[in-house]
Order: C-alpha cells, then structure tokens, then sequence
C-alpha cells in the first residue's frame, strides 16, 4: 500500500511491552511519520518501539486531556491518527483512510472500535462499533483538559469511518477491574477538580439506569455472562467514583 505522505500516527505508551510491537507493525510502512509518546515506562516498551517508529519521546501523564494534545503537537503532518499501544489497525481501514484524506469536506473522523476482554469481542452493550474521533487534523482538534474521560473539541464538520480498530486491551477480567479502579479516581478527582456537586441519591440512581441501559436497551444480555458482567462493572463504576469522591472531600476538611 502506498505511504501517506501527509499521515503521522502518534502512539501513547505505558508498560505495554506485550502490544507495542503488533500496535506499531499494523501502521509501519503506511503512514509517513511514527511517534510514540512513553509515559515512563518501565518495561521493554521504549526499546521495541524503537524499532518501528521515528521518534520515542518520555513524558509522565498527568492530565490524559493535555497529554494527548501535547503528544499531537509533536507531529510533523497535518493530519494525525491517534492510537493506544494495545490497538491496531486494520488493513481495510487503512485502505479508508487513505481515501477519506482526499476528502476535503472533514477536519476529523471518527473510527469503530472492535472492542475485545481476552479473547472475546464484545459486539452489544453499546460497545461495538462505539465509534471515536482519532483521525483529525491537529489544527482543528483537541481534548478537554481532565484527566479522564476528555471530551473532544473539533473545529469544522466530522465523518465517520466504518472500518475498525482492533482494540485488544483488556487480556482478562484482572486487568479490566484494575482500569476501573484507576478511572474511577481519576472521575473523582476531576469532579472535585471541576466542584461538581455529586450525592448519594444521584450516584445511586445512575448506578441502577447504566445497568439496565447497558444490559437491556444496548442488548448486552446477547453477550451472556460477558455482557452482564460488563453492565454490572459499568454501573459499579458510577457508586464507586462516588465513594471516591465522598472520602477526597472528608479528607480536604
């Protein structure tokens, strides 16, 4: 397939030494410019991208909103397709993009994200295709600066891609409770951050509505077990950045 000469993917990295290869082999030789942003890693993830990427820039991640944009800043190419080292792409949409670039109509797309626990991809639930904006030109878009869950801004009109990223980053049940556990402080501390005013009453209320939007109007239930497991975690989320939330503000007293 021919380079994009106006492409660079930009790659944001921490201790994913098991993915970074795969992640970084599904665009080399594609786009014109590989960038892995490193956030300190400590494993043999800086060594591996280096193989197949153009520049490994360290930077801790504080705030994910302003570390995104920092990392986009640093591409050389007006357009940027933005990836997670545990996500790949696809050879049909890679053959998309490539045509969607010609398209001046957009400033931005964005792209279905083929979703997996293990082995097991998750197709209800509201979860596939669960498109997001990662393709964008970097002029025109940024993220909100919140460090979790960062809304995207996009000046100009958006299209949306039908070919996927195979998003492979939970390997077991372990791995998707501990990513919980980390967003959920991070949704807690952003409330206190931002002074949202948040009660048990309302944390409770959207605990019970995300269960049964998750498992009965988004037909989780046809994923079985997966898709009553990921709806209960999806409603646990809500009671336990609540529980957060409650303990930082008695503590800031």
């Amino acid at each position: 397939m021919e380079k994009l000469k106006n492409l660079s993917v930009v790659v944001v990295a921490k201790n994913e030494e098991a993915n970074i290869e795969d992640c970084l082999k599904s665009v080399y030789g594609w786009a014109d410019e590989i960038i892995v942003i490193d956030d300190l890693s400590t494993d043999n993830t800086v060594n591996l991208a280096s193989k197949f990427s153009d520049k490994v820039l360290s930077k801790k991640q504080d705030i994910e909103g302003t570390h995104r944009n920092w990392a986009y800043a640093q591409a050389k190419n007006e357009w940027v397709l933005s990836l997670d080292a545990d996500e790949k792409v696809t050879e049909e949409l890679k053959q998309e993009i490539s045509q969607a670039l010609a398209d001046e109509r957009f400033v931005a797309y964005s792209v279905p994200l083929r979703n997996f626990i293990g082995s097991y991809w998750v197709r209800y639930g509201g979860w596939y295709p669960a498109g997001k904006v990662r393709l964008f030109r970097k002029d025109k878009f940024r993220y909100e600066d919140v460090g979790v869950h960062p809304r995207a801004f996009i000046q100009g009109e958006c299209g949306h891609l039908k070919k996927d990223i195979i998003h492979k980053g939970y390997p077991t049940f372990e791995h998707f409770v501990n990513s919980i556990n980390y967003q959920t402080t991070k949704e807690a501390e952003k409330w206190i951050l931002t002074n949202r005013k948040v009660t048990l009453v309302h944390a409770l209320r959207r605990m019970i509505d995300r269960f049964f939007r998750r498992f009965i109007g988004k037909k989780g239930f046809k994923d079985g077990f997966m898709g009553f497991m990921i709806a209960f975690f999806d409603s646990f989320y809500q009671i336990l950045s609540y529980a957060k939330y409650y303990q930082m503000k008695k503590e800031s007293k």
